[in-house]
């Protein structure tokens, strides 16, 4: 069928109708009740029946608790990059006092070294001198059985 073909029906809208407020009988002043007893409101709906209640103020939402400027999770992780670096400088101070330590030992060393050595050739060299000490000169030796013999 056709928009132009279909019959048209009557249409009836009913709107509801507030009922007068019952006069409400003043109550008795009870500690932590609210001042004012809230209105209670009638509506007649189109089927006849009558739906009474208190009117339901709007809810407004909690307001949004603002974000911090920097999350939790990033304060954490620069803590942890200023605990390594505080680690990595303590740990560079120990090895360079490590190094410092392997270069005195290897001077000593060194030193000990040159100074002995020293020692040992001027005991060389002043032995050809006879300027005195004890000099033996063994011309015949005999080895019988393990033993020395002049």
């Amino acid at each position: 069928m056709h928009p132009q073909n279909t019959p048209r029906l009557a249409v009836e809208v009913h709107q509801p109708i507030p009922l007068a407020p019952a006069v409400a009988v003043p109550a008795p002043v009870v500690p932590g009740q609210p001042a004012t007893v809230p209105t209670v409101a009638s509506v007649v709906l189109p089927d006849g029946r009558v739906v009474t209640g208190y009117a339901v103020p709007t809810a407004h939402p909690e307001p949004i608790t603002t974000k911090p400027a920097v999350s939790r999770a990033a304060v954490n992780v620069a803590l942890g990059g200023v605990g390594f670096l505080a680690v990595c400088g303590g740990l560079l101070m120990f090895t360079t006092f490590i190094t410092a330590l392997t270069a005195l030992i290897t001077q000593l060393i060194t030193l000990t070294a040159v100074l002995f050595g020293g020692f040992i050739a001027v005991q060389v060299l002043t032995a050809g001198r006879h300027g005195g000490g004890t000099t033996v000169n063994i011309r015949k030796a005999v080895i019988k059985r393990s033993h020395f013999h002049r």
